[in-house]
């Protein structure tokens, strides 16, 4: 609130004494004195002249365009400054100002000495007029007292009389544009019209002496100091006048009224009334003096009021008393020579009234009065070789110089301020360069410009001058900073003396451009000038007569100069030593205000200034407002200048901060660029001193934010910064670890300290930014983890319903598939709590206390539990805490909130990757302008560090399923080969609230592995890739039985049960079932997501198999001739089937079966024409048996093999080392094993106490252990074409044709008439054109005379007849007479040949072409299996059983 004491033209300010009065708070008196502040420069022209003649010296009305300053304190200077008046008369404060709270009026009663008011708000008011009193009588050497009461509202029922001396002023919503200005020119016409009896008082002195010297008030007022007089000036007395002294009119505005305000209606009784005073009472001559011990805080004012009005009221000697005595202590001038010593002295008293005067017009705005007066004191005080009092003179003159430029008034520079003629042509080109530069400058303005400098060093050299008088130490400085601040606003506007630096000069508005360290040298005053100029203000050595709080006020103002030049390293040196002075004092301020109160000094940092003490420790008694609003900018620009690693580089905010400090990402981010750029900028250890530093003198104020910001601060500014990687980069700090363990102890108990005081929200800011260095979500168990499924996977959603594996192995189970463990590490059930894996680093040899840690998060609603952790020194360590999601929906982990023991509790980002600033290559900026570059616009740009998040996704509640018990024990089971048994499972569902509506099972075993190792191999051929499809899809190990319309269903906390079945199946060894269930809400078809999720539960089951039957040895052998009835029926075949059992019709199938098992077993063989065979087999032993199976036609023996797999329907495969014909072959061989195989069952079962359980076993044979021989399938086959020979008597009765086909053997008699007959039957659906050839042989004859039966055997025609067409499916008949000529046996065979290839029309073709798929096109086309066009060959096909005729003679022989 005070303002700067260096101000150019601060010898012109009228000081004011601003103290509260009254029942008053602290903020409201804030308030009521910054609305002062706004009205502290008054002019003139606006102030209302006294009317009495004695009291005119001082008229505003002499000098309109003047101006008063005003300079509102809240506290009485020091006894040092007060000691230099009136060598300084400005230094004295004029008017003392009492704020009293209007607001309080009417509440309670602020004294108990007064009484008898109507009201409360009356006996108040009479008692600030009594206190108003006191005050006078405490500060009797003030010129004007004065209560102002604000927010004052009078009543209109009791309307009260304001006494003398109180202003009342309206609350701020009754303000007018005019009314605290009223208030201020009233208060400035009291002050000129008391300056008159001021002016008169040293008129009347016989001699004022220098600073330092014989004290003037000893001479004025009788041997008492300035300090201890108990008087009062008589121009405190009011003469009996009628003059007002309210706000609304101190004298008659009929009279005179103001210039340059508006008229202004005048109401009677608005800020007060009129109070005729015709006397006042006497004060004791032994009174209090008003010096003496003065309230200097807010806190004194209590004890003030304290005092009985006898010991507080001295007594009031009459001023006319006091003047005549000085009077005639007058010393006569008659009789001395005019060049004596006397003489010297009368004109050196002169000269310093006239000089006091000037100062006296300077403050009261008449600056022409003044500058005459200043002039003519200084020619005075240069013809006496009076120095001080002539660089007094002209340091004043000057001021009137710039505040009459300031107010536009032209002037002349006085003789006496010219330089002297040497200098005169040097200053005279300077006029003429000014002048070039800026001819619109006014002339006087200009040459002032150009004289400055020099009077500023002539000035300083009178003061400097050796003499018997010699200036102080304390003014000296403080005129050498204020002519430096000058010069400075001169160097700042360019070198021109213009409305801006008058302005800075004047008013002290801030520089429109910061300077940097770029040169100046062309603008006068230099700053090397400026720089050598004010380092002669700086305060030497102890020994010096000054106290701490002067040198502490005189390093600020050269700090403040330099600061504004741009040397900012040389502030920060200044700023250094000036706290070092501040921790001393304080120190010792802090021991005397200990000892007052009966505390050791060495008690800790305890608040002495809150306990109730008076702790007078002078201008170091701070309080917390003055901390907050002070001390934290100033250090916070110290700290800067160093470089020092803040919490928030960018911010220059009081010690505690803002109560909400943005913790966002992007925050985080730019401040660790900026930290990053503050190490890299500095002497690291010299930051480390500073912050050393601040840290004590923090503790010596004391204050509880400072030891936390700047303790922390050093701690950070030691740290690296940095987030070490896996290679272990050093980032061990600078300082050793006892140091880092004081400093973190220091945070520790000082926030102990602060919570216990009621301070709790004081609290350091952690010191690396990288404390978080991963957050990972801990897999959940197995049967709690949630797999996600796409929504085409449900049942109802694909063309094949699937309710388990056991539909179709080959479409794809996505079920059983390994879930993707990115995708499950970031998912949560809501209502379940999740575990985080968290990861710390602590770059610091110290223990680091984690207070409180719990997640930030944003999305879904997460509740966070809260887990504390000690992070061991120079580690990373892992902490596991867990959270429960509350709703479904998207969750994101930004971070944690971490409350750090002694620490604010903030939110840290997570950062993964190492990071470590860069260093730049090249330098491309200095001083602190390097600092103020963004990253962004660097080159190369600055490697940002990267948060990471971790993304959630939070799925509605679910069920959790367990196994609660099943039929099989320890879940194993042992079974024999082709056994199938049942088992049932109960799920229980845990949850009770969340049913079970979706259940799916799946399976695996230890088979199905080797399968589809061998269906992946490329050598595999299509019949064993079939065998190996076959298998995994039709003999599937596990399956679930559906039996009925069982639902797949759990309640809540419910169970169910499902049936499955195992099949034993060598290499099966263990199995596992496979259950994912979930809750959907809706039938799976209505399901409205893209996707699901499940859970899933198994139930992992050992198998034992052991073997049961094998085939050890099998073979196929045609039928040749009968066989007899008794042994079909002995093979199993019925009487009915007997006669159906031909050569033409069936075959032999051969079996070796081995009982593997140690019991009896008893096999059963099963056809489709019904034929069975049931079989006892020993353990151990090897039973062959025979079994009837019927032949096999086929259409198409080379058809493409069948793919099961729909994923290699698309694909062909070649064996690359198959000829065609082998191709062929193997074709032929699969499609009739395949049929044979369809044909044939084969079970067996436990014979008597056989079996282990009380039903017994069963089982089936594998019967695909069979395999077929080229030989095996020529007896199993039936061809393509039939050829049935038949040889009937021709004179018989034609017999039926299947009676026909059975008369392939014959007996007839020598040349006897036989009819032969031809039936070609064609079996295929494609037609031919056949050739039949007739071949009669003789048997049990080499073929060379087998052939030769020309003469033994006749025939009718040729033995070779072509047929016409013969359709598909039709049949067509040869007849032939023949004879014998010659008794014996004869074979006669047949065949028939294609004579020309039959081609099916385009239509036919293509139609034949589309039922097969590309795969078997392109197979076919491969292996040369084309049947159709021109790469068909003509085929040949013979009869399987020629027709046999045996010759007898005629006459009966055989």
């Amino acid at each position: 609130m005070t303002p700067d004491p260096f101000l150019p033209v601060a010898p012109a300010r009228v000081k004011t004494l601003v103290l509260p009065i009254g029942r008053i708070k602290r903020d409201r008196f804030d308030t009521f004195v910054k609305s002062l502040n706004t009205e502290n420069v008054v002019q003139l022209r606006d102030i209302t002249a006294d009317g009495r003649p004695n009291r005119n010296m001082f008229t505003p009305l002499a000098f309109p365009d003047g101006a008063m300053f005003y300079d509102l304190m809240t506290h009485v200077p020091p006894p040092s400054h007060l000691a230099l008046v009136p060598f300084d008369l400005y230094r004295e404060p004029l008017a003392l100002l009492a704020i009293a709270d209007g607001s309080e009026i009417n509440n309670v009663v602020l004294s108990k000495r007064q009484s008898g008011g109507r009201t409360v708000a009356e006996t108040n008011i009479r008692s600030l007029d009594q206190e108003l009193e006191d005050l006078r009588d405490r500060y009797p050497r003030i010129l004007v007292h004065q209560v102002l009461l604000f927010d004052y509202v009078p009543s209109e029922e009791n309307p009260i009389t304001i006494p003398e001396g109180i202003v009342t002023i309206p609350p701020p919503e009754q303000h007018k544009r005019t009314t605290m200005k009223t208030v201020m020119c009233d208060i400035s016409s009291l002050i000129l019209a008391e300056m008159t009896t001021l002016a008169k008082s040293y008129e009347g002195m016989t001699f004022i002496d220098s600073p330092g010297h014989a004290s003037t008030a000893e001479q004025m007022y009788g041997g008492q100091g300035p300090l201890g007089d108990p008087s009062r000036r008589n121009s405190q007395f009011a003469l009996p006048t009628n003059r007002s002294v309210s706000a609304s009119g101190l004298i008659d505005r009929g009279h005179q009224a103001r210039m340059s305000m508006p008229p202004v209606p005048f109401k009677g009784g608005t800020f007060g009334s009129n109070r005729a005073v015709s006397g006042q009472p006497a004060t004791p001559p032994n009174g209090r003096s008003g010096l003496s011990k003065p309230p200097t805080n807010f806190d004194d004012i209590t004890e003030g009021e304290s005092v009985s009005p006898e010991k507080a009221l001295p007594s009031r000697p009459d001023f006319m008393d006091v003047f005549r005595t000085q009077s005639q202590d007058r010393v006569s001038v008659q009789g001395f020579g005019s060049g004596g010593p006397t003489d010297k002295k009368l004109h050196r008293g002169k000269s310093r009234f006239q000089i006091v005067l000037g100062s006296l017009y300077l403050q009261a705005g008449r600056w022409i009065d003044a500058l005459r007066e200043l002039t003519e004191g200084a020619t005075g005080a240069k013809s006496t070789n009076d120095h001080i009092w002539h660089g007094k003179a002209l340091e004043l003159s000057l001021i009137a110089l710039l505040l009459l430029g300031w107010a536009g008034v032209e002037f002349d520079v006085h003789p006496i301020l010219l330089p002297n003629a040497d200098k005169g042509t040097a200053l005279a080109n300077q006029i003429l360069e000014a002048e070039q530069k800026d001819p619109d400058q006014p002339r006087w303005l200009r040459r002032l410009q150009v004289y400055i400098p020099e009077l500023l060093d002539r000035i300083i050299s009178l003061y400097s001058r050796i003499t018997a008088e010699n200036l102080q130490p304390l003014p000296m400085s403080e005129t050498i900073i204020r002519f430096c601040k000058m010069l400075t606003a001169l160097h700042v506007a360019d070198g021109k003396l213009d409305e801006r630096s008058l302005e800075m000069m004047v008013l002290g508005t801030p520089p429109p451009k910061q300077l940097t360290t770029s040169p100046r040298f062309t603008i006068i005053p230099t700053r090397t000038h400026i720089l050598s100029t004010l380092m002669k203000a700086y305060p030497g050595s102890a020994s010096e007569l000054l106290i701490t709080a002067d040198r502490i006020v005189l390093l600020s103002g050269i700090a403040s100069v330099l600061g504004v030049l741009g040397f900012q390293r040389k502030k920060a040196m200044v700023v250094r030593d000036l706290v070092s002075v501040l921790i001393g004092g304080l120190v010792e301020a802090r021991t005397r205000g200990a000892a007052d109160v009966g505390i050791h000094p060495a008690a800790g940092l305890v608040g002495l200034n809150g306990l109730g003490g008076n702790g007078h420790a002078g201008a170091l008694d701070l309080t917390e407002s003055d901390i907050e609003q002070g001390i934290g900018a100033f250090l916070g620009l110290l700290l800067r200048t160093y470089g020092v690693v803040t919490d928030d580089p960018g911010s220059t905010a009081s010690l505690e901060g803002p109560t909400t400090r943005d913790d966002s990402d992007e925050a985080i981010v730019a401040r660790i660029l900026k930290q990053s750029d503050l190490r890299n900028f500095g002497i690291r250890d010299l930051k480390l001193n500073i912050l050393r530093t601040c840290v004590s003198f923090s503790e010596a104020l004391p204050d509880f934010a400072g030891v936390l910001k700047y303790s922390s601060d050093l701690l950070r500014t030691a740290g690296s910064g940095t987030a070490p990687g896996l290679r272990r980069e050093d980032a061990y700090p600078a300082i050793h670890r006892e140091d880092q363990i004081r400093f973190a102890t220091n945070i520790s108990k000082t926030s102990n300290l602060a919570k216990r005081l009621g301070m709790g929200h004081l609290a350091a800011e952690y010191w690396d930014e990288f404390l978080l260095r991963g957050v990972k979500l801990e897999p959940l168990a197995t049967t709690r983890t949630p797999v996600s499924h796409a929504r085409s996977v449900l049942p109802n959603a694909v063309a094949t319903t699937r309710t388990s594996q056991d539909v179709n192995p080959f479409i794809y189970n996505p079920f059983l598939k390994q879930p993707d463990a990115a995708a499950v590490e970031k998912v949560l059930v809501a209502g379940e709590a999740a575990t985080f894996k968290l990861t710390f680093q602590n770059t610091f040899e110290m223990d680091l206390e984690l207070e409180s840690i719990r997640l930030d998060t944003e999305g879904a609603e997460f509740e966070s539990a809260v887990e504390s952790l000690v992070v061991g020194p120079y580690r990373t360590q892992v902490l596991r805490i867990s959270g429960v999601p509350k709703a479904a929906g998207t969750l994101r982990i930004k971070g944690a909130i971490i409350k750090v023991r002694g620490c604010r509790e903030r939110r840290f980002p997570i950062f993964i990757e190492q990071w470590a600033p860069e260093k730049e290559p090249k330098v491309k900026g200095i001083g602190l302008a390097a600092l103020d570059v963004p990253p962004a616009k660097r080159t190369p740009p600055t490697r940002r560090p990267k948060p990471e998040s971790l993304g959630l996704n939070v799925i509605a509640e679910q069920p959790v399923v367990v196994v609660k018990s099943s039929t099989l024990p320890q879940s194993s089971v042992m079974i024999l080969e082709g056994e199938r048994q049942k088992f049932s499972v109960t799920l229980q569902n845990l949850s009770t609230t969340t049913p079970v509506d979706f259940l799916l099972f799946s399976f695996q075993d230890s088979t199905q592995e080797p399968l589809q190792a061998a269906m992946a191999s490329r050598d595999a051929t299509p019949a064993e890739l079939y065998e190996y499809e076959l298998i995994l899809a039709k003999k599937q190990a596990l399956r679930i039985r559906k039996e009925g319309n069982q639902k797949r269903y759990i309640p809540p906390g419910g169970t169910a049960t499902f049936d499955f079945e195992i099949l034993g199946k060598p290499g099966l060894t263990h199995g596992l079932i496979q259950v994912d269930y979930a809750y959907l809400g809706v039938p799976p078809d209505e399901l409205e997501g893209e996707r699901f999720f499940t859970r899933q539960v198994s139930l992992a089951l050992t198998v034992t198999v052991n073997a049961s039957i094998e085939i050890d040895r099998m073979d196929v052998f045609p039928l040749h001739g009968s066989i007899p009835e008794p042994l079909w029926l002995r093979a199993g075949s019925n009487k009915e089937s007997t006669s159906a059992l031909t050569a033409d019709t069936h075959c032999l199938l051969m079996l070796d079966l081995r009982n593997a098992w140690p019991s009896t077993l008893v096999v059963q063989l099963e056809s489709e024409d019904g034929a069975r065979l049931e079989e006892h087999i020993l353990p151990g032993n090897v039973n062959r048996v025979i079994f009837p199976i019927k032949r096999v036609y086929l259409e198409d023996p080379y058809a493409f093999i069948p793919v099961l797999n729909p994923s290699r329907k698309r694909q062909f495969i070649v064996s690359s080392h198959l000829t065609p014909e082998m191709e062929r072959a193997n074709r032929e061989a699969f499609w009739y094993r395949e049929r044979v195989l369809d044909s044939l069952k084969g079970t067996w079962r436990t014979g008597p106490g056989g079996g282990t359980i009380a039903r017994g076993r069963s089982g089936s044979i594998e019967l695909r252990a069979m395999r077929l021989t080229s030989r095996m399938i020529e007896a199993v086959k039936v061809d393509e074409i039939g050829i049935e020979i038949s040889v009937l008597d021709a004179s018989a009765s034609p017999l039926p044709l299947e009676e026909q086909k059975h008369k392939s053997h014959a007996i007839a008699k020598v040349e006897s008439f036989l009819q032969l007959r031809v039936a070609v039957t064609n079996r295929t659906k494609q037609p031919i054109y056949p050739l039949v050839r007739l071949m009669p042989s003789l048997c049990h004859r080499p073929l060379n005379v087998a052939l030769d039966f020309t003469r033994k055997f006749a025939w009718n025609g040729t033995l070779q007849k072509a047929l016409p067409l013969l359709a598909g499916g039709e049949s067509a008949e040869v007849v032939m007479g023949v004879t014998a000529l010659c008794r014996g046996e004869f074979e006669i065979s047949a065949s028939v040949e294609e004579t020309m290839v039959w081609r099916p029309s385009e239509e036919e073709e293509e139609e034949r072409r589309k039922r097969r798929s590309e795969a078997e096109k392109m197979q076919d086309a491969a292996m040369g299996m084309e049947i159709a066009g021109s790469k068909r060959e003509r085929k040949v096909w013979c009869s399987r059983r020629p027709a046999r005729v045996v010759v007898v003679r005629n006459d009966g022989d055989e």
